[in-house]
């Protein structure tokens, strides 16, 4: 289902009267990997001029990024918008990749970037600026060199066991992936 129907279905009413919450935190699956490479280079851009700035507030803005596309996909972040709808499209053809990894490496990024908006906002400001550097590096990863460490850190806990295996079962069957 594309993004634009999954936020049609999810403000008209289930048949028992109330919202499809599945349809409001729905993540596209597969989604462009263009995309996400141009989200993440745009995320190095807004936390190298916040580690250079020393602002703050560029923290929260990071991490709220971070949030809304774990919790609702492409379709209400800003940076997210103007990668898959504006970018990308530039680019011209898309490369499909699985959803479920893309989405917990956004996941790693929000807890990342709330830790250090806490560490910066109780006193530890030099410790939520050594984790802003750590996400620049991981986020430079994907954005130049394709590298997602999210995705590896994803199947990892797969192949343990950890994530079962339905979550994302192309990341299971290589004849399922796209190339």
């Amino acid at each position: 289902m594309r993004n634009t129907e999954q936020a049609k279905a999810a403000v008209s009413a289930t048949p028992g009267g109330g919202v499809d919450w599945r349809a409001v935190f729905a993540f596209p699956n597969p989604v462009n990997e263009y995309a996400a490479r141009i989200t993440a280079g745009l995320v190095v851009l807004l936390a190298v001029a916040t580690l250079l700035s020393g602002f703050g507030w560029g923290l929260v803005l990071i991490a709220a990024g971070f949030w809304l596309r774990v919790l609702f996909g492409p379709r209400i972040s800003p940076l997210a918008l103007l990668s898959v709808k504006v970018l990308a499209p530039r680019i011209g053809h898309a490369r499909l990749v699985a959803g479920p990894p893309k989405r917990f490496a956004q996941g790693i990024g929000a807890a990342l970037t709330t830790a250090a908006v806490v560490l910066y906002f109780t006193g530890f400001a030099p410790a939520a600026w050594i984790l802003l550097g750590l996400l620049i590096v991981a986020a430079s990863l994907e954005a130049f060199v394709g590298f997602c460490l999210g995705c590896v850190i994803f199947g990892f806990l797969q192949q343990r066991g950890l994530i079962p295996e339905d979550i994302c079962e192309a990341c299971n069957n290589i004849t399922l992936r796209q190339s």
